[in-house]
């Protein structure tokens, strides 16, 4: 050991060791790292994920949302009630009034002939009321009961013989001709006319020799008219039995059967008789099936 060295140069480290190092017997100070923060400096906020966005409801989802599920209170059921039982009653009085909108459209003839038509119905229900009425006061007042019934039987059998046109009928009534120069009436036009006298009361009817019950029908033929087959040709002449007073103001109310026949060039002439003769018959025809259950 050199006598030049001093004991500051030996205590400062010897040569060998490099130059910038710290002395071994040093210990080394904590080096912060380099993301790590330090400890006088608060730590940064932790950054939350923000929440997807909800899509945004249309006008129809927020209504069907508060439509349903349904949330009703009793005053609510009260209500829906009331307002159904409302309705109710203005769809049956709309519809009363739809029915009866036909004869508020109806002209002013048509009205009297309809109003004729039920007048004359009422009377003709009225009477055959009446006349069962004395049928049961009769039989219940009558000695002889058995006799009574058999009475009515047969003035019943003989009251379905001439609607069935198998009896010959006579009374009051009404003598109808049409004639047709032209050739416009037509089968159509003739059952209209018997449909006015059977609302006006007509009980018996025969057209040019054929007897009118309740399965006649009518077609056109070459020059004529055919009724239940068999042809007829103009003048036609209705024999009518019922009560005059009715029958004959049923022809001729305003667009009545005479009007409308007058239309078609034709020429109709009504008369009253006091007796009217139906003597075309019918052959009365036997079932094949039905026997009388009595």
């Amino acid at each position: 050991m050199s006598t030049n060295d001093s004991p500051e140069e030996s205590g400062s480290g010897s040569a060998s060791e490099p130059a910038g190092q710290p002395p071994r017997d040093v210990p080394p100070q904590d080096v912060p790292k380099k993301d790590e923060p330090k400890k006088d400096e608060p730590a940064p906020p932790v950054q939350q994920s923000a929440p997807a966005a909800q899509p945004e409801e249309t006008g129809r989802q927020r209504l069907a949302a508060g439509l349903w599920p349904p949330r009703v209170s009793r005053a609510q059921l009260i209500v829906a009630l009331l307002l159904f039982v409302l309705g109710l009653g203005l769809a049956i009085q709309v519809r009363s009034n739809s029915d009866s909108s036909a004869l508020r459209g109806a002209r002013q003839e048509d009205l009297v002939r309809i109003l004729d038509e039920l007048d004359g119905r009422t009377k003709r229900l009225e009477e055959e009321k009446q006349a069962l009425e004395d049928q049961r006061k009769e039989l219940e007042s009558s000695s002889n009961q058995a006799e009574e019934a058999r009475r009515q039987t047969v003035e019943k059998e003989r009251q379905l013989g001439i609607l069935a046109g198998t009896v010959a009928a006579q009374g009051p009534g009404i003598t109808l001709k049409i004639t047709d120069p032209t050739g416009q009436v037509q089968s159509d036009q003739l059952l209209d006319t018997l449909q006015e006298l059977r609302a006006a009361g007509a009980e018996a009817i025969q057209i040019n020799g054929v007897r009118i019950v309740a399965g006649s029908y009518f077609s056109d033929e070459n020059g004529g008219v055919a009724i239940d087959g068999k042809k007829i040709t103009q003048p036609y002449e209705f024999k009518v039995i019922g009560k005059p007073q009715d029958l004959e103001p049923a022809l001729n109310i305003p667009g009545g059967v005479v009007q409308t026949l007058e239309k078609e060039q034709a020429t109709v002439a009504v008369t009253r008789s006091a007796k009217i003769v139906v003597d075309a018959l019918r052959a009365a025809k036997q079932p094949d099936y039905a026997r009388s259950s009595s």
